[in-house]
């Protein structure tokens, strides 16, 4: 049953040291309110579960909190390189990282499993992919009816998944709208789920009976969060900043300019910063 609380309280209660944790978000909707938070709380040793980790990875990697990260392509959206996960993985700063490497539908398959308690996820995937080489959890089955060989990939089923999304209702449902991504996969495979919102309403009576709501029993902890998912976008509330995915290109190449723009920005900046940021776009 869900419960209304501030961000740090929810981050507290759910988020704790070596969790399997997703910040999920495809472009649209990526949780950074939630993400900078639980770098406030200094939180270490996480798996970190994305399809695309992109800065708010980068960021809780480049912090040290992060002892692997499972994934599907790595990298600041339209611009380059994940440099603090590079620096990682290549030179082991501020630690070294275990890294599990998918493809988008392996990853979008596990979550689905994950959501349906099932083991693993089987799909038609990796036909001549170099990937099952170096990752050891691709595997593959036979079809007991047809023959043929599928992969098969671990189900995700994170200790705790951080989604945002555009509304809450009093009773907790969830609305999102626009671009879903796995949110909904990765709410229903979670043990549990924190959800930032841009705003709480009294009801979804008048909408739409096919848009996407989890529904409150699904849901841990809501948090009122304005502005939640900046820089990237909220639909129906703000654009995506493209300016700060360019700038975190080069605030992330410098670890000196990384260690200072981390602590001004996150740790000494708390929820509220990410409305003031929004008015000012």
């Amino acid at each position: 049953m869900a419960k209304f609380q501030s961000l740090p309280e929810a981050v507290a209660e759910n988020l704790h040291d070596g969790d399997t944790a997703a910040f999920e978000g495809f472009t649209h909707l990526i949780p950074h309110a939630a993400a900078h938070e639980a770098i406030r709380q200094r939180r270490m040793d996480l798996t970190l579960i994305r399809m695309t980790p992109d800065i708010i990875y980068d960021q809780m990697i480049g912090m040290g909190m992060a002892k692997k990260v499972i994934f599907s392509y790595a990298g600041n959206p339209g611009v380059g390189l994940l440099r603090r996960m590079r620096d990682a993985i290549e030179n082991g700063w501020p630690r070294s990282i275990e890294t599990l490497e998918h493809s988008h539908a392996a990853m979008a398959n596990a979550y689905e499993a994950g959501a349906a308690g099932l083991p693993c996820a089987v799909f038609r995937g990796y036909v001549g992919a170099d990937l099952p080489k170096v990752n050891p959890e691709i595997r593959s089955v036979t079809c007991p009816f047809t023959g043929e060989k599928l992969a098969a990939v671990p189900a995700h089923r994170p200790d705790v998944a951080f989604i945002h999304a555009q509304k809450a209702s009093r009773r907790g449902d969830i609305l999102i709208e626009g671009i879903i991504g796995v949110q909904k996969e990765v709410a229903l495979a979670a043990r549990r789920v924190v959800v930032t919102v841009e705003e709480i309403v009294d009801d979804f009576d008048d909408l739409h009976p096919n848009l996407c709501i989890l529904p409150h029993w699904t849901i841990a902890s809501v948090a009122h969060v304005p502005g939640g998912a900046h820089p990237s976008y909220t639909q129906g509330y703000y654009a995506r900043d493209n300016a700060a995915y360019l700038l975190w290109d080069k605030i992330s190449a410098d670890r000196a300019l990384f260690t200072e723009w981390m602590q001004k920005n996150v740790l000494d900046a708390g929820p509220e910063v990410f409305a003031a940021r929004v008015e000012g776009l």
